[in-house]
């Protein structure tokens, strides 16, 4: 039932002033577009978004998504007038020190929030990753007369957000894809925070995006409820993924500041805020006012929401006798669980002193948990045959193939990683994706996003160092390795064989608190004889002892990746000559710190001040594991272009000079 115009106009208010209100208080945020944006989130929210505020993970839900973030106090007006357990409270304490509003959407912070959004661009390629989770499992479980898996994902993008090129990259792959139950509403209200977006951004957005292949609708009235109400129900028809224009004033109703950049970034201001409540019709006192007429308008959501999830569960009863098998794996993977055998078919690899690839091994591994793990979804930025990412017995996941597990993300690194953390953030999958390890410059905002979120994600990088040759120093990471172990949350694994791959995944799978990173070679490393040294599983430890010469070490050799094989033939070597040596292999720093202190001692006792780290990359960050007294051999230069054998050899990477360095740390000692 609509309401009356007035109590639309002062539902319209209740979230400018809400909104504003808090913002004042905070005397910090963006009231622009929480003011300019109320008509057409009200349109959306209480006309179209199918969800239940008592259940904000009902599975069926429709999907929303605050790309432009800055404007979160919109989104937090929102989830509490519609009844999410968020209290008049939580808005007033809007950017405090633990608040469950702060200054941009954090989804694992406040009850409703479905990605954590803010930098520009993330959010809307997290709604093209939401809507292909939404078409995968719709095709994938969905069966005639039953349709569990039917909703649809809503963003509301700002004119910043079409700007980021990240936006741009994931709105040609979802054209391509004709992801039809992706909305875009775009806040056209051409101001950024340096002025009139005439400064910088003068292009025909709409002809871009019909490019891309989607639909557009041009010139709507963003300030109007019913025409954003009827554009929403054109694109809800159509098969294309649709962009809805529509033309707003920032800051709507500010006296002076309205339609300026003054309204963008700022409070209002008390004066300016008190006038606006006038222009509009609004009461200067008190703050935060939600008419009690209003509250009662936006809770309907709440038995709306509730007979919606019941409908549904209703259906998915009927739907549990048809088909027993399929709905029990569903609900499995709606719930986040892992089958009981996903196990099983982890490979082990018989030792090989000639070895493989580590980037081999994986794609091995991908292979045998997909056999198990129907929720394992993934691709690379056109580089499968490198990143030996394909899922054998899948298609490609295409418009015509909804089904396929492979995902072709093109060369676009940066959508990639938002689009990989909608997936992950819809739910029912665990999302993998990979390029070169040199490349993940171009994603690490969406890596970034990732582990702020705690999105259960798995990054492979391959080619992870100048062991891939000939493509010369453009190609060769140096320092995106230590970057990447900088981000909190992150659990970085650089596994030294086969073996150690097979664990890495291990512990990739099972770890679903946050994001995975395992990092790759191109060339191949030999395959460690574990009847000789100790067992794989050791790699979830994060470090462990791989080989122990003599009763006590007098010195203590440690590698990641790659240069493992090294420091084992050094060990040797080493011990041959009468030195007592402890070789440790140290694939990931993250998952040893977890290890508690008596463990850490045990691997490398403080005792033993000889250390000699080996890693090609920046030689920063090792000093924490060698000490004051130890050494490292790395490189912080950048690489060459050359046979990747004749590199170690320049760059250092040897048996001979690790034994020669390992003597003179001794002598030293």
């Amino acid at each position: 039932m609509k309401p009356s115009n007035d109590l639309l106009k002062k539902a319209l208010n209740t979230i400018r002033f809400l909104s504003a209100d808090a913002i004042q208080k905070a005397r910090s945020g963006h009231p622009g577009l929480p003011m300019g944006a109320a008509a057409m989130a009200y349109a959306l929210w209480m006309r179209h978004l199918r969800f239940n505020p008592k259940n904000p993970s009902w599975p069926n839900r429709d999907r929303f998504i605050l790309s432009g973030g800055h404007g979160s106090m919109l989104l937090y007006s929102l989830l509490y007038l519609t009844g999410y357990d968020l209290t008049l409270d939580d808005i007033e304490q809007f950017r405090q020190w633990n608040s469950r509003t702060p200054g941009h959407p954090e989804c694992w912070r406040t009850p409703g929030v479905e990605v954590t959004t803010g930098p520009l661009g993330q959010g809307f390629g997290n709604g093209v990753g939401m809507a292909i989770a939404e078409a995968n499992l719709a095709a994938t479980f969905n069966r005639d007369g039953h349709n569990v898996i039917d909703h649809y994902t809503y963003v509301l993008a700002s004119d910043g957000d079409l700007m980021e090129g990240v936006a741009s990259e994931a709105a040609s792959l979802a054209g391509h894809l004709r992801l039809g139950k992706l909305i875009v509403l775009y806040d056209n209200n051409q101001i950024s925070i340096d002025g009139s977006t005439d400064l910088t951004f003068t292009e025909d957005v709409a002809t871009r995006f019909r490019a891309y292949g989607w639909h557009v609708i041009e010139d709507i009235n963003g300030h109007d409820v019913n025409a954003v109400d009827d554009a929403i129900n054109k694109a809800k028809s159509e098969p294309r993924p649709s962009l809805l224009m529509c033309r707003t004033r920032i800051g709507y109703g500010l006296p002076t500041k309205e339609g300026t950049a003054k309204s963008h970034g700022e409070p209002p201001g008390e004066e300016e805020l008190l006038g606006a409540k006038e222009k509009l019709g609004w009461p200067k006192e008190p703050m935060f006012y939600v008419p009690d007429d209003v509250l009662d308008h936006f809770r309907m959501a709440l038995d709306r929401g509730a007979t919606l999830e019941s409908e549904w569960n209703e259906r998915f009863n009927r739907y549990r006798k048809a088909f027993p098998k399929l709905s029990s794996e569903l609900e499995r993977r709606l719930a986040g669980r892992l089958s009981d055998d996903w196990e099983l078919d982890i490979p082990v690899f018989a030792s090989d002193s000639k070895g493989i690839a580590t980037r081999v091994a994986s794609g091995k591994t991908i292979n045998a948990l997909a056999n198990r793990l129907t929720e394992l979804i993934g691709g690379s930025a056109d580089l499968t045959p490198s990143n030996k990412t394909w899922i054998e017995g899948s298609p490609s996941f295409q418009a015509d193939s909804p089904t396929g597990r492979n995902i072709h993300f093109g060369i676009r690194e940066h959508a990639m990683g938002t689009i990989v953390n909608g997936i992950a953030a819809h739910g029912g999958f665990i999302p993998y994706c990979a390029t070169f390890l040199v490349f993940s410059d171009y994603m690490r905002p969406a890596i970034r996003v990732s582990a702020l979120s705690r999105h259960h994600c798995i990054w492979l990088f391959t080619h992870d160092s100048i062991g891939l040759g000939e493509d010369g120093p453009t190609h060769q990471p140096i320092e995106q390795l230590m970057s990447l172990r900088t981000i909190p949350e992150l659990v970085v694994i650089r596994p030294g064989d086969a073996n150690e791959v097979a664990e890495a995944w291990h512990v990739a799978i099972k770890r679903n608190e946050g994001p995975t990173l395992i990092s790759l070679t191109r060339q191949s490393v030999p395959i460690i004889d574990r009847e000789q040294y100790a067992p794989a599983s050791g790699l979830q430890n994060g470090a462990y002892v791989l080989a122990e010469y003599g009763s006590s070490p007098d010195l203590i050799l440690m590698a990641s990746g790659s240069e493992v094989q090294l420091i084992v033939e050094a060990g040797d070597k080493l011990a041959k000559d009468g030195i007592n040596v402890r070789v440790i292999s140290f694939p990931s720093w993250e998952l040893f710190e977890m290890q508690d202190p008596k463990y850490k001692e045990s691997v490398l006792p403080s005792k033993v001040t000889a250390r000699l780290a080996v890693e090609a990359g920046v030689t920063l960050g090792w000093e924490r594991w060698v000490g004051a007294k130890g050494k490292i051999i790395g490189i912080d230069t950048f690489g060459a272009s050359a046979p990747y054998k004749i590199l170690f050899k320049k760059f250092g990477f040897t048996v001979d000079n690790i034994i020669e360095q390992a003597k003179s740390l001794l002598k030293e000692s």
